[in-house]
């Protein structure tokens, strides 16, 4: 049996990259461990326990100091016996007496056994931690396993994730084996094993997908400067070109619009409006509030939050504001401006009024 364990080690060591000298170790120390419930010693003695690395024998000692009178026969040791172990012994020093009990082989076998499959266990659980740990932020195809009390668990290959509520988009189905796209949100090692909590609903999940998808995003030449997302709903990406013969719109929408559909596809039809980035707010600004056409923009420069006012056309005023303020909101949080936007009837009437707020 212990050529057995020698074995076992070793093909452990190549197949699985766990090192032999700590399974080795790790067996010693859970024999000392045992070895002490066989004796009854308790603490007070020093025990130790070694496996023999070829054979797989293991053997038990007990650690007694050498002394001229013996009062204690479990920690002590005279001279005289002391020197049939180590012919070199001196007074005060220690030695090792064996004291390997009988049937001990069979215990010691047990007990490597449960050591050696505890950390097998251990190395499966580092090991896919480490696997997983890497792929965090990262886009992944998934899929659907099952749906549990509002959880929704997906095949991530050799791991399960999940997506909790929060991080599932409104109205969507999970149907068993179909495949999603998700991003892994965050990768934990917990007692268990891992656990990998995915999300269909950050806007990290879109700008993976437009990386994916187009290749000027993902070779660097054009740049995903603001993502604004209501998940389901609609979406406003800003985008920027570093080379000014590159159309950064026109790389996002790809040939006859491929490139956003395969996207919005994946999305379940969730709206995208693409818009190009500006260092300029005015500009910036005016093509957030797409779709709706932006007659003026005026920045409030005494204000000291970041705050402006749009005026648009009577008949798309509704279409700037968008249902329940949607488009104003992702309006907002895509620019970074607090932005009040109004009729051109409206601004008219405020000029007339005397209001020195909106000029040209």
């Amino acid at each position: 049996m212990n050529s057995e364990l020698i074995t076992a080690i070793k093909m452990l060591e190549e197949e699985k990259g766990i090192d032999a000298e700590m399974l080795f170790e790790s067996v010693e120390l859970a024999m000392v461990s045992a070895y002490r419930k066989v004796r009854d010693y308790g603490d007070a003695a020093t025990i130790i326990a070694h496996m023999d690395r070829e054979t797989g024998d293991i053997r038990c000692y007990i650690v007694k100091t050498v002394v001229e009178d013996v009062y204690d026969n479990l920690l002590e040791i005279s001279l005289e016996d002391a020197r049939k172990i180590n012919p070199n012994a001196q007074l005060d020093e220690t030695v090792e007496v064996e004291d390997t009990p009988e049937d001990y082989g069979r215990i010691g076998a047990q007990t490597a056994r449960q050591v050696i499959t505890q950390r097998l266990r251990e190395a499966e659980k580092g090991k896919t931690y480490s696997e997983y740990v890497d792929k965090e932020g990262e886009l992944m195809t998934a899929v659907v396993q099952r749906v549990e009390n509002g959880y929704v668990y997906v095949s991530l290959g050799s791991l399960e994730g999940v997506i909790p509520p929060k991080e599932q988009i409104n109205g969507e189905q999970y149907i068993p084996g179909a495949r999603i796209k998700v991003y892994v949100s965050e990768v934990k090692k917990v007692q268990y094993g891992t656990t990998v909590t995915v999300s269909r609903t950050q806007s990290h999940l879109i700008k993976r997908l437009f990386e994916l998808e187009v290749p000027e995003i993902a070779n660097g030449t054009v740049i995903i400067k603001s993502i604004s997302r209501d998940p389901g709903s609609r979406t406003k990406i800003a985008v920027y070109s570093e080379d000014a013969s590159v159309d950064p719109l026109g790389a996002c929408v790809g040939p006859k619009g491929s490139r956003v559909a395969n996207i919005v596809n994946e999305i379940n039809g969730e709206k995208i409006d693409i818009i190009k980035w500006s260092e300029d707010p005015v500009t910036y600004i005016a093509n957030a509030l797409s779709p709706s056409k932006v007659l003026l923009v005026r920045i409030d420069s005494l204000e000291p939050k970041k705050k402006a006012t749009a005026v648009v056309p009577d008949d798309q005023l509704s279409l700037a504001i968008g249902k329940r303020g949607q488009n104003a909101m992702l309006c907002a949080h895509l620019t970074g401006w607090n932005i009040d936007i109004k009729s051109e009837s409206q601004a008219t009437e405020i000029l007339n009024g005397g209001d020195e707020n909106i000029e040209d």
